[in-house]
């Protein structure tokens, strides 16, 4: 979390994720990317490298393999504004059937919080998962417009939803 060294909290690596703290807004939803091992390697590939922020209009600088510990500035665009939003990688999972990832949002980003993208295969198909915990940033100006961020993440969700089909 912005500020916070600590552990990630949507627990990529579980499949049912555990109590969280009420001070940060949760969010969890499973969406279905498709079916196959066509998809399913498609789909673990493109979450590991940026794939589902890259798809739903956000550029990421690095387009290696996400790495614990990898901080990075994401950016938004709307309209002339670019949004920079400052993370770092805090949890990876790659297993046979379960792979993705967590960051924690860094001072300067819109929200303070961690969000995680997970795809997870249930005998032939093949899901997103999307975790997230969220609050209003420290930074005086983005914690003013946080009533249109929380608007704008359902936006961004949806397409996140989407990035992988």
């Amino acid at each position: 979390m912005g500020g916070d060294e600590g552990a990630a909290r949507t627990e990529v690596a579980s499949a049912a994720w555990g109590p969280t703290a009420p001070t940060h807004r949760r969010y969890e939803r499973r969406s279905r990317v498709g079916t196959g091992e066509a998809v399913w390697g498609r789909a673990s590939r493109s979450v590991l490298r940026w794939g589902v922020k890259t798809r739903s209009g956000f550029s990421v600088p690095d387009d290696a393999e996400v790495r614990p510990g990898q901080r990075l500035a994401v950016r938004f665009r709307v309209g002339p504004v670019v949004v920079r939003e400052p993370v770092e990688v805090v949890e990876v999972v790659r297993t046979d059937d379960r792979v993705g990832f967590a960051y924690r949002t860094l001072p300067g980003h819109p929200v303070d919080g961690e969000e995680a993208f997970v795809v997870t295969r249930d005998g032939d198909t093949v899901w997103l998962t999307l975790r997230s915990l969220t609050r209003p940033a420290t930074t005086r100006g983005w914690a003013l417009v946080f009533p249109l961020l929380r608007l704008a993440q359902v936006v961004v969700r949806w397409r996140y939803r989407r990035a992988l089909r």
